[in-house]
C-alpha cells in the first residue's frame, strides 16, 4: 500500500482552530496576573485587581489547549515527511522551531540572568517529537495508510490510557513542577498528555480521521468535552472537588481527548472559513504566539497605571496584547528571510 497520507485538500478549519487556540493561549496569560501570578513576571500594583476565582479557567486550559496545538500540529507531519523527505523536513523543522526556541532562549535568559526560554518549550518538544517521528519512518520504510475510522470507542480507550498514565505520573510530580534541562525544560504531569495528542495527530493525519469524522463522534465529543470542563469549573471545597482532585489525571485525559476532538469537529461543521481576514490571521497565529509574552508585558506595564475595573482591565489587555502580537507578526514577516522562521 501507499504510504501518503490522505490528508490532500487544505483544511481552513484547523487553521481557524489554531487562531482561536493562539488567543486563548494569550487570553490564558494575560489572566495569570489576576489570578495571583506566581512565576509570571508582572503582578498587577493595584491589589484590587484580582479574580483569584479564575483559577478555573486556568486550570480548565492548561487541561486541553497545549495538547490540542500538539494534536493539530502531528496532523500535519505524515503530509510533509511524505512530500518532503527526512532531510528537508528535519531541515525545515529546525528553522521553524529551533531557530525562534534559541531566539527567545537567549533573550529571555539575558533579560532574567538565568537560563529561560519561557513558553517556547512548547517549539523545542514540538521539534523533539518531530524528529522522532522522522527517524523512524527513516528506519522503517515501509508503512501502511492507517485505514480506521475514528469511533468513540477508539477515542474513549485512547483517553483512559492516558489517564492511567497521568494519574501514575502525578502521583510524583505536581502541576506546575516544571523540570529544567538548561534552556530545555518540560512538566511531567502533563508531558505524556502531550506525547499522546502528538500521535493522536499523526494517526489522525495518516487516516483523514478529522475529515471523515462522523457527526456522532463529533458532537458527543464536544458534549462529553464540554460537560467535564463545566463540572471543572463547578469544583469547589466540598466531596466533588475532592474527587476531581484525587482522579485529576484520569478527569483531565478525558476532558482534554474529548474536548480536543470535539473541537475540531465543531470548527470543521461550522468554523471553515476561509475569508482574507481568517487567512491573514491564520498567516500570523503561530508568529503571535512567540511573540505574545513580549507583547504582553510591554501592554501590562503601560496600563498598570489605569483604573478600569478588575474585569475591564483584563479585557483591554487582552485585545491591545492580541491584535498587537498579529500586528507585530504581520510587521515581521515583511522583512525578508522572516517568513521562513514566522
Amino acid at each position: 500500500m501507499s504510504t501518503q497520507p490522505v490528508v490532500a485538500t487544505r483544511s481552513y478549519y484547523l487553521d481557524n482552530l489554531k487562531v482561536a487556540l493562539t488567543v486563548l493561549v494569550i487570553g490564558h496569560h494575560a489572566m495569570i496576573p489576576f489570578v495571583g501570578g506566581e512565576g509570571w513576571p508582572f503582578h498587577p500594583s493595584n491589589t484590587a485587581e484580582s479574580m483569584p476565582w479564575m483559577w478555573h479557567f486556568l486550570n480548565t486550559n492548561a487541561a486541553f489547549f497545549m495538547g490540542l496545538f500538539f494534536m493539530i500540529s502531528g496532523y500535519f507531519v505524515p503530509k510533509s515527511f511524505f512530500c518532503q523527505g527526512f532531510s528537508k523536513f528535519v531541515g525545515k523543522k529546525v528553522l521553524r522551531l529551533l531557530v525562534p526556541f534559541a531566539i527567545i532562549s537567549i533573550v529571555l535568559s539575558a533579560a532574567t540572568g538565568t537560563a529561560e526560554s519561557g513558553h517556547t518549550w512548547f517549539l523545542s518538544s514540538l521539534f523533539m517529537f518531530c524528529l522522532v517521528y522522522a527517524l523512524i519512518r527513516l528506519a522503517c520504510k515501509k508503512s501502511c495508510e492507517n485505514s480506521k475510522t475514528l469511533s468513540l470507542g477508539l477515542v474513549a480507550v485512547f483517553a483512559v490510557v492516558m489517564g492511567i498514565g497521568s494519574y501514575a505520573i502525578r502521583q510524583i510530580y505536581n502541576q506546575d513542577d516544571w523540570i529544567f534541562w538548561w534552556v530545555y525544560k518540560f512538566e511531567p504531569v502533563h508531558y505524556l498528555q502531550y506525547i499522546m495528542m502528538f500521535a493522536f495527530g499523526v494517526m489522525a493525519g495518516r487516516g483523514d480521521w478529522f475529515n471523515r469524522m462522523t457527526n456522532t463522534v463529533g458532537r458527543t465529543s464536544l458534549i462529553i468535552g464540554l460537560l467535564l470542563s463545566i463540572g471543572n469549573y463547578l469544583r469547589a471545597d466540598g466531596a466533588w472537588n475532592h474527587f476531581v482532585y484525587q482522579w485529576f489525571g484520569v478527569y483531565e485525559s478525558l476532558l482534554c481527548v474529548f474536548l480536543c476532538v470535539g473541537l475540531v469537529w465543531l470548527f470543521r461543521t461550522v468554523g471553515n472559513w476561509n475569508g482574507k481576514f481568517w487567512q491573514w490571521s491564520a498567516a500570523q497565529a503561530f508568529g503571535a504566539y512567540i511573540v505574545h509574552l513580549f507583547v504582553l508585558l510591554i501592554v501590562e506595564n503601560l496600563l498598570d497605571p489605569l483604573w478600569l475595573g478588575v474585569i475591564g482591565k483584563y479585557l483591554t489587555v487582552l485585545t491591545l496584547a492580541t491584535v498587537g502580537s498579529f500586528v507585530i507578526t504581520w510587521l515581521l514577516r515583511l522583512i525578508p528571510g522572516v517568513k521562513k522562521v514566522l
